[in-house]
């Protein structure tokens, strides 16, 4: 502790400043303090255990972990807005296992679909009688939109889209909160009508039953188990066999299907790509947040470590203290 106090007086900078800048002002971190202390003096955020937790175990603390956090803790703390809500996310250690659900299937419905899905949707999306995530990776393909092989084919006479998985590959695999979770998914698949295919676009699809969250028929789903970190997360995999959906479940704000089967053009083929733009804009932008928080504890352990004595009669110097460091 001494070291870290001689560095901090010896240094020009104003952190208190630098906090204010990046964090919008002395009001607001004053409600980031206030945040923080409440999560770190909170015993249901405890993480003592984490490491020596199997995957399992962590999901379930996870799960209690942040349906407490949505249920009682923000409001509690009134947490209200998004940057207030990740001053809160980015207080609680560990990885939210109902983040698809606010930061790619809602948000997918929002930008997508018309006004009419939004009346039918998002009520149940913000009230969690539902809870969804997006089913766009598959075995054979993922960043690769115009790769993905699953299928939504129109059955006009019924007004129906019969989702399908025609090849192993076709299998969605890994998406985030499928594996245990969720009760629907965006599901982005080969839209064929009128015998032409159409290219990838969104469509929802309820994938467990609401009243015993067994997997409907048809359906096969579960999580794919340990992974190398996230492990909170439950990622998933999903094969559909002739899945019918009705034909309003197609995301249908920029491109339509009639009911007699005609296709309505987009302006753009790339819109139903908006979601995963967003999200990795967004990774870009959280990656701020994760650097910052390594940089702090690399550098803070450079001035407490000391390695070798290299003047006889003098303490190791700290690794701070080494050109190439």
């Amino acid at each position: 502790m001494e070291l870290l106090a001689a560095e901090r007086k010896a240094s020009r900078l104003d952190t208190e400043q630098i906090t204010n800048l990046l964090f919008g002002g002395e009001e607001m971190v004053k409600r980031k303090r206030e945040i923080e202390n409440a999560v770190a003096n909170d015993p249901n955020f405890d993480v003592t255990n984490y490491h020596y937790q199997n995957t399992e175990e962590k999901f379930e603390q996870a799960v209690r972990k942040f349906t407490y956090s949505y249920t009682k803790k923000m409001p509690q703390l009134k947490i209200t807005g998004p940057f207030e809500t990740h001053l809160f996310r980015r207080s609680v250690e560990g990885n939210n296992p109902y983040a698809i659900h606010g930061l790619m299937f809602t948000p997918t419905i929002e930008g997508q679909g018309t006004q009419e899905q939004k009346n039918k949707w998002l009520p149940l999306i913000e009230n969690y009688d539902i809870l969804g995530c997006y089913a766009q990776t598959e075995m054979g393909h993922g960043t690769y939109v115009r790769g993905l092989e699953t299928t939504a084919t129109y059955d006009a006479a019924k007004q129906e889209f019969v989702v399908h998985s025609p090849t192993l590959t076709s299998t969605k695999w890994w998406p985030g909160g499928m594996g245990v979770i969720s009760t629907h998914a965006i599901v982005p698949a080969r839209l064929i009508t009128r015998g032409e295919d159409k290219g990838v676009h969104n469509f929802i699809v309820q994938l467990r039953s609401l009243t015993n969250h067994q997997a409907l028929d048809g359906i096969t789903v579960g999580d794919i188990g340990p992974k190398f970190g996230y492990d909170e997360a439950d990622n998933g995999y999903l094969r559909f066999d002739h899945v019918r959906i009705p034909r309003e479940n197609m995301l249908m704000r920029h491109s339509q299907v009639l009911p007699d089967g005609t296709y309505v053009h987009p302006k753009s083929d790339k819109l139903s790509y908006g979601t995963m733009v967003m999200v990795r804009s967004g990774l870009a932008y959280s990656s701020f947040d994760w650097l910052s928080r390594a940089v702090t504890i690399a550098i803070r352990y450079s001035i407490v470590r000391r390695q070798t004595q290299n003047k006889a009669g003098e303490p190791e110097t700290q690794l701070l203290n080494y050109v190439n460091q």
